[in-house]
């Protein structure tokens, strides 16, 4: 079964008549920006064994799902489906960014950490131009340190496992929203 998308407007609409928006990023993620009144449901955490979605919905009759850009909702339309059981659901198409384009409120919380995987983004880039820097400089054994970075990221990409992630998610700036 695949969900029919919606425009930001016509999931306002929605909303505005009972539905229940809900935000299938990570808790960094919708802790950041999020569009108000949405609830949070991570996609990762929507299973056999989760509550429904549609638990989060006051009226019991409406869904309307999103993500950052519509990429990840559309790709698991099936589980969200699934999870949606009974419920008339929905995917918001262009996600939380075609609602802001539509100059629609977000809710802005800039005193949150980045989001998770901007943060190994933004380390993983730096410890390679870090190796290149210094190898060029002081020591081409130094390259070695970008080669390292690089091939962590290939065995993320390839096992679903980033130790880099791990170890940020436990950093003092990110414990709060794991707690």
């Amino acid at each position: 079964m695949t969900l029919k998308t919606i425009t930001p407007e016509e999931a306002k609409a929605l909303a505005q008549s009972g539905a229940a928006i809900v935000d299938v990023r990570d808790a960094d993620e919708f802790a950041r920006e999020h569009i108000p009144g949405a609830r949070n449901a991570p996609l990762a955490a929507l299973g056999p064994d989760a509550a429904p979605p549609m638990a989060l919905n006051n009226s019991g009759g409406v869904l309307v799902y999103h993500c950052k850009s519509g990429m990840r909702t559309k790709a698991n339309a099936a589980k969200l489906a699934e999870a949606a059981g009974l419920c008339e659901a929905y995917i918001l198409e262009g996600g939380i960014e075609a609602w802001k384009a539509a100059g629609l409120p977000v809710a802005v919380d800039k005193g949150q950490p980045l989001e998770l995987m901007r943060q190994v983004q933004i380390a993983a880039g730096s410890l390679v131009v870090i190796g290149v820097v210094l190898g060029a400089a002081l020591h081409p054994g130094l390259y070695l340190l970008s080669a390292f970075v690089g091939a962590g990221l290939v065995f993320a990409g390839v096992s679903g496992f980033c130790g880099m992630a791990r170890l940020l998610a436990v950093m003092p700036w990110n414990r709060a929203l794991r707690a």
